[in-house]
């Protein structure tokens, strides 16, 4: 499906996003503190949702 090389761009791309984001929201976080009150939530209920989507996959996939 992907070749190796695709793989480890994916993989490197995915960690160097994710850590981006984490900071810039840490740093956000600082700084206006009242917009990010109940963030986590939003952050839970995505996981949530993209969890229920995986597991439709592979569930009809069967």
């Amino acid at each position: 499906m992907f070749s190796s090389g695709q793989l480890i761009f994916g993989i490197c791309f995915l960690i160097v996003f994710t850590g981006i984001i984490i900071l810039s929201y840490r740093s956000d976080k600082k700084r206006q503190p009242k917009y990010f009150k109940g963030s986590y939530k939003i952050l839970l209920g995505f996981l949530i949702a993209f969890s229920f989507l995986v597991l439709i996959k592979y569930l009809t996939q069967q």
